[in-house]
């Protein structure tokens, strides 16, 4: 039986989504879409500006997407899974502003990402040169090691994050090679620690492939891996599922018979079909 699950979204509870939550349910229903999660951003450094923060109050988009989860997850009982969902991003950058984040809620579900390194820029809004891209990704992978190993968390995110920008801008493909032992640490973290690997499909739309790819997917299984979740990083209705399928396929591929959704932070295993 197929089922199909996509654990990362944002609602407009996130300062960069479009829908609501009830729209992102009801457009997961019309994608027969069985479990969501509802993943809102919150980028903990940020919570000490406040209102003043660019990306808006971080605290006061979490309370409202925790209560649109939880008024969702009643209105579509019986037709769909409505997970509360979190991103936590630079969770090791202040450990005591993420305490707090993660003291907001019971959820179901928490990505740990990182999508700055400390005392810079959001990937995105970097320039890219030849000269700037290997200290930039050591320096990336080297907090992502950290957080693997210390931070709480539940599947994490996105892994190659900084390649995405860094592919779509330049004629730079970086060598990813050069980080294996680094990247295998933190594979290896994630398998001490019984935590997940994130197969984000956003990657297949923006550059061809998922994020990590599927060698890195690959080698997390043969050091042990036991739960990947798999998740569009939708900003809106239209991207919802996109790609869902293909990284289901993926992880069957590397190796694994089931992929995984948390509810109350427990994994539940989901066998894949194919």
């Amino acid at each position: 039986m197929k089922v199909l699950s996509d654990m990362h979204m944002h609602s407009n509870n996130s300062f960069d989504a479009e829908n609501s939550v009830r729209e992102m349910c009801l457009g997961a229903i019309e994608k027969d879409i069985s479990t969501i999660a509802i993943t809102d951003h919150m980028e903990a450094p940020e919570i000490k500006l406040g209102d003043r923060s660019v990306f808006g109050n971080m605290i006061k988009q979490i309370t409202k997407s925790v209560a649109d989860v939880e008024a969702a997850s009643k209105e579509f009982e019986g037709k769909l899974k409505v997970l509360k969902g979190v991103e936590i991003g630079e969770p090791m950058h202040e450990p005591k502003l993420t305490k707090k984040a993660m003291d907001i809620a019971d959820y179901d579900f928490v990505l740990a990402s990182i999508h700055n390194v400390k005392d810079s820029e959001d990937f995105y809004y970097l320039k890219y040169n030849e000269s700037n891209v290997p200290a930039l990704l050591k320096q990336y992978f080297d907090e992502l090691l950290d957080t693997a190993s210390n931070a709480d968390f539940d599947s994490l995110a996105h892994l190659t994050y900084p390649t995405r920008y860094i592919i779509q801008r330049t004629d730079i493909n970086p060598e990813l090679d050069r980080y294996s032992e680094v990247i295998d640490n933190i594979l290896k973290a994630l398998v001490d620690r019984d935590k997940a690997l994130e197969i984000n499909t956003s990657g297949l739309r923006t550059i061809g492939v998922t994020m990590p790819d599927i060698n890195i997917i690959k080698r997390f299984k043969e050091l042990g891996g036991k739960y990947v979740t798999i998740g569009s990083d939708a900003h809106s209705v239209s991207k919802l599922g996109y790609g869902i399928e293909k990284g289901i396929e993926i992880a069957k591929t590397c190796g694994f018979d089931y992929f995984t959704v948390f509810e109350n932070r427990q994994p539940e295993l989901v066998q894949i079909w194919y």
